[in-house]
């Protein structure tokens, strides 16, 4: 197999190949705490935090690979990281 200069996979790939399986730690909201300011989802790498109709937001697990970005930037710590069960 032939590898491109610049890249290892077509661009795009990652939306069609589920990235979310070798996560170690997945985050969980506290809605409680959630003042719904969107710095998760405008700072996830992934785009792995959803808009829900209520104005909170969802993970899509399939995707976030558990960096952790969206809990320590949350200001009133509304995210979790916890332990991946399998």
């Amino acid at each position: 197999m032939k590898i491109a200069p610049g890249g290892v996979c077509k661009p795009g790939t990652t939306r069609v190949n589920k990235t979310g399986g070798w996560r170690t730690y997945r985050p969980v909201y506290d809605y409680d705490k959630c003042i719904k300011c969107k710095l998760c989802e405008l700072l996830c790498p992934e785009s792995s935090v959803l808009p829900k109709d209520d104005g909170f937001y969802e993970f899509d697990y399939d995707f976030c690979k558990g960096c952790g970005i969206c809990a320590n930037e949350c200001p009133k710590q509304a995210i979790e990281m916890v332990l991946e069960e399998k």
